[in-house]
């Protein structure tokens, strides 16, 4: 298979691997509070997702990142439990608190793929991501 990939698509130019995006920080890796929110596979979200929905912005009151992280994490999960179509992405939508007024809803997408070794794994991203 390696060798017909090799003739239908030629050499490969560049390579970027989930790795180098966690260790560079363009992905940051939930697995360990994934799997306590029930997921089996491992979870990583985008440096986006995490700048906007997980880090508490200065001034906000009564919020934690933990706190908004398990948010985002169970809204999945239960989405992926209710989903009766299987999807390798899925759009889900959760209430997040930036400021000091009201929630607001926002949507994220979740994709499931194939990692560096071409086990099964889940990015959580803006639904404008790849």
């Amino acid at each position: 298979m390696k060798d017909t990939m090799h003739e239908i698509f030629g050499e490969i130019i560049h390579s970027y691997t989930r790795a180098e995006a966690i260790e560079d920080g363009s992905l940051i890796d939930v697995s360990e509070i994934a799997k306590e929110a029930g997921f089996g596979f491992p979870v990583a979200m985008t440096s986006t997702v995490w700048g906007k929905y997980v880090e508490v912005p200065q001034g906000v009151s009564c919020q934690d990142e933990q706190g908004r992280l398990w948010d985002i994490l169970f809204m999945l999960r239960d989405m992926i439990r209710r989903n009766r179509v299987p999807s390798d992405t899925l759009k889900f939508s959760l209430l997040v608190r930036n400021d000091n007024r009201r929630p607001k809803l926002v949507t994220l997408k979740s994709v499931c793929g194939p990692g560096d070794n071409s086990e099964p794994v889940i990015t959580i991203m803006m639904t404008d991501e790849d």
